[in-house]
């Protein structure tokens, strides 16, 4: 006798009647109230000096509760929040509020940040209702969605426009990638002008990503003035890729600013100008030289470099000499930076991240969609950034010159 593995063992229809029932997740969903009102409590004793039905001296009283609706994760949620009149050291008193759970949010910032992915992505309001309707029982709405959509919008715009006054960057890594969107109807490819600082604490943090036609020199020098026009300072040091465009915007903003062409790029220009029979040993020896552990390694197994190459492979050598001292300049920082310095790969990474959340469409819904997006996985907390390596040194400036003789 044949068997229905369309059924679970019990006989339930997996989609139909009792089968959507799940104990577990009402068990868990059951704990969460009181779980939040536990911690909403524990917030207000704190503030107070005293636990509820203490007595003794404190900075307020209680008077009650409220109730409150909440949407997360775990779904639509009514909890009981405390009220409380805290005493001013003037003798007024004001209404407590809970920093847990801000005064007017309906929503976890979870929530918010998965409906506005899910837009962002290209999905309009009546799919994105019906697609959260199962997980959170109803309780999304269109309006729910406009309201999410229109506060990251106004926060988007807010961050475009910040003061960079107090931003303490030391090291800015300026890179661009290419995303499809839809323009006038026909997929078009642009680009993603990103750029990334790096505080004198170690931290990295986006500080711009625009969408452009391309990365020419007109398209980043209007990406960097307006990071200037908002108090941005001259950096300590720029690590770019190489591209033509942004050598040329940087030199006529911050010319005297050390700039690090990416070693990983070099590397791809180096092996595009050999054949594929030359790439494992090209490979092989420019590892040995850009990552020799001092900077008389690197010069001399650069002159080695450059002396075997001319008669393996002449468009080789050229290629690494174009290159110059830019290639090297990571050799005017202390040896802890080096590994930081050497690459953008904090961006290329970021590039990689942010490509591999919008694989599944071939297609973005606008390039400032595009751009938006970008930015929200990290606003968000999708995609996390740590220090650079070697933070503990970023105070030490650069040196006047690489630390290598480029004379071959």
């Amino acid at each position: 006798m044949k068997t229905d593995s369309t059924r679970p063992a019990n006989g339930q229809v997996l989609f139909g009647g009792e089968a959507w029932f799940d104990p577990i997740e009402a068990g868990v969903r059951g704990r969460i109230r009181s779980f939040i009102e536990t911690m909403l409590e524990e917030e207000l004793a704190a503030t107070l000096g005293r636990g509820r039905y203490e007595r003794g001296e404190g900075q307020g009283h209680r008077h009650g509760r409220r109730e409150r609706q909440l949407l997360g994760s775990f779904g639509p949620l009514t909890v009981g929040v405390p009220r409380a009149r805290l005493v001013e050291t003037d003798g007024s008193t004001q209404e407590w509020r809970s920093a847990a759970l801000p005064r007017y949010a309906r929503m976890t910032r979870q929530v918010e940040a998965l409906i506005a992915g899910a837009y962002l992505a290209g999905t309009n309001t009546r799919r994105v209702k019906r697609a959260l309707e199962a997980l959170f029982r109803g309780a999304v709405g269109k309006d729910v969605v406009s309201r999410t959509w229109r506060k990251v919008k106004s926060d988007w715009d807010a961050w475009n426009k910040r003061d960079l006054a107090r931003e303490d960057v030391v090291r800015l890594i300026l890179d661009g990638t290419v995303v499809r969107v839809r323009l006038d109807r026909k997929a078009t490819a642009i680009s993603l002008l990103v750029v990334l600082g790096v505080r004198r604490d170690g931290q990295k943090v986006l500080l711009a990503v625009k969408n452009m036609g391309g990365e020419s020199e007109a398209a980043w020098r209007g990406v960097l003035d307006d990071l200037v026009a908002r108090g941005l300072r001259s950096p300590e040091f720029l690590v770019i890729d190489g591209a033509a465009g942004l050598e040329r915007a940087l030199a006529a903003l911050w010319p005297d600013v050390p700039t690090q062409r990416c070693t990983v790029h070099k590397h791809r220009n180096l092996l595009a100008h050999a054949p594929d029979a030359l790439h494992d040993e090209i490979s092989a020896d420019y590892t040995d030289m850009v990552y020799a552990g001092t900077a008389k390694e690197i010069e001399v197994r650069r002159r080695a470099f450059l002396r075997k190459w001319r008669l393996k492979c002449r468009a080789v050598a050229d290629s690494l000499e174009e290159a110059g001292e830019r290639l090297f300049t990571f050799t005017r920082l202390p040896e802890s930076q080096w590994k930081s310095a050497r690459t953008t790969n904090a961006i290329e990474r970021l590039h990689e991240e942010f490509k591999r959340r919008i694989k599944t469409q071939t297609v973005l819904p606008s390039a400032e969609t595009a751009a938006m997006l970008f930015w929200a996985l990290l606003a968000s907390g999708q995609i996390t950034m740590r220090k650079v390596d070697g933070w503990q040194s970023l105070a030490e400036k650069p040196t006047e010159q690489t630390m290598i003789d480029l004379a071959a």
